[in-house]
């Protein structure tokens, strides 16, 4: 029901956009987040965004550097990576709750099939 893309090999301090696509089901009244999971760890939280859209909330190492939009007309959420890093390497996942704004991946209900980026020094 999401379908992540866009990502890709990249050098570092590049710049690579995701998008996440729903399908079957509207992403209106959700709170959508972008999450990932470099090798060998566990999954963690990058970015989220209200459903209105005027909220969000960046992990440490995204803020200023990422931003994640939505538009709910096309069911639809962004997420722009600019200055990319090697730490960045990772499968990138857009997740759906409805409990609101949340850092903690288990709290998100629905996941898309993640998208690989690789970021090379």
């Amino acid at each position: 029901q999401l379908q992540a893309s866009g990502g890709g090999l990249v050098q570092a301090g590049g710049s690579l956009r995701l998008s996440c696509v729903a399908s079957g089901r509207t992403l209106s009244r959700y709170t959508m987040g972008w999450l990932r999971q470099a090798p060998g760890k566990e999954r963690e939280f990058v970015a989220c965004m209200s459903w209105s859209g005027g909220r969000t909330v960046y992990t440490d190492s995204a803020k200023g550097r990422f931003t994640i939009s939505r538009t709910n007309a096309e069911d639809t959420v962004y997420l722009q990576m600019n200055s990319l890093k090697v730490e960045d390497t990772a499968v990138y996942y857009c997740a759906a709750n409805r409990l609101g704004l949340t850092t903690t991946p288990y709290e998100y209900d629905y996941w898309g099939q993640g998208t690989l980026v690789t970021v090379s020094s």
